[in-house]
């Protein structure tokens, strides 16, 4: 599926809320995802962008640990769907979409803690989201740097 569904997807439900426990699966699941598309744009994407994506890939793998909770019966991830990162530009605009809706979940959970143990675990996941979302804008600007820059001249 492309990456741009996928993170479509990921938002609405995210949006859905529902509980805690439903909250921190739809967060595990962007992480997910988040870490899936900068594994692949480090792989495959433009190369001044590689160096930002295995960050991103890094950032969104810690926040899922920081959380130590896996989907219960969710099936298959949603990253595991990703088929085509397609346009780089739209689908970075969409994924620091989605990291800003990690964020502002995470905070809530936080806030609804019930535990100091849980509470710094949202906090550090928040940072981590934070930290990624900090590495899509980088990659935005690099592809925006790189289109407003003329044209190179082969030399003859």
């Amino acid at each position: 599926m492309d990456a741009v569904r996928l993170i479509v997807t990921s938002r609405r439900a995210l949006a859905a809320g529902g509980g805690v426990p439903d909250l921190l699966t739809e967060v595990w699941q962007a992480q997910a995802l988040a870490q899936a598309i900068g594994s692949r744009l480090a792989l495959a994407g433009p190369p001044q962008l590689r160096d930002e994506a295995t960050g991103l890939a890094d950032l969104a793998g810690h926040g899922i640990g920081v959380l130590d909770r896996t989907p219960l019966d969710s099936g298959e991830p949603r990253a595991a769907r990703l088929t085509d990162l397609g346009d780089t530009r739209a689908c970075l605009m969409h994924l620091g979409g989605l990291l800003g809706d990690v964020g502002i979940a995470l905070v809530g959970i936080a806030c609804a803690a019930d535990d100091e143990a849980a509470y710094w675990s949202c906090v550090e996941a928040i940072d981590a989201a934070d930290e990624a979302r900090d590495r899509v804008r980088d990659m935005l600007r690099k592809l925006a740097d790189r289109e407003a820059a003329p044209p190179r001249r082969e030399a003859v």
